[in-house]
């Protein structure tokens, strides 16, 4: 089965500007090394995914230490959309 492709919007990409007093760099390597190619394989299963509750839209949470990554996923497409980043405290 062909791997999802992975989409960070723009608010993605602003957040992760923003995020955590200059580590950006440290979590892109993170994001790269780790997140992504996890869900590039199977976006729905893994111990740092979770379904997000609270959302009106099917929306997944993918941890990496302090950080929360959310995102929702087009089956038909094969795609991964990276809506937001944020730290675990500000996350909700």
């Amino acid at each position: 089965m062909a791997e999802f492709r992975i989409f960070e919007t723009a608010q993605f990409q602003t957040d992760l500007q923003q995020e955590v007093h200059g580590q950006q760099a440290r979590l892109q390597r993170k994001l790269a090394a780790y997140g992504y190619p996890q869900l590039r394989q199977n976006p729905y299963v893994g111990t740092n995914i979770k379904k997000w509750r609270d959302a009106a839209a099917e929306t997944w949470r993918y941890r990496l230490g302090d950080d929360r990554f959310f995102y929702t996923v087009d089956e038909r497409q094969r795609l991964v959309f990276m809506l937001t980043a944020d730290h675990r405290g500000r996350a909700s």
